[in-house]
């Protein structure tokens, strides 16, 4: 996950889930285990190498919803 734009969908996750009130420390380690989580999501569905930003955006919602 080594592309550009990652940390931007990164930080964006952790951002988000501040705004939601949670503590910086909660939202920094939820938002990277969202984060990786979503990666590895994407392995699994289309088993590629060209993981875009766009992808992990894309499949958070499925994410969450397996939460």
């Amino acid at each position: 996950m080594a592309t550009a734009g990652m940390g931007d969908v990164l930080s964006g996750i952790i951002s988000g889930l501040i705004a939601q009130k949670l503590n910086l420390i909660d939202a920094a380690c939820l938002g990277v285990e969202l984060h990786a989580q979503t990666g590895d999501l994407y392995s699994q569905l289309y088993n590629q190498q060209s993981l875009m930003p766009s992808d992990i955006i894309d499949l958070l919602p499925s994410v969450f919803n397996e939460k």
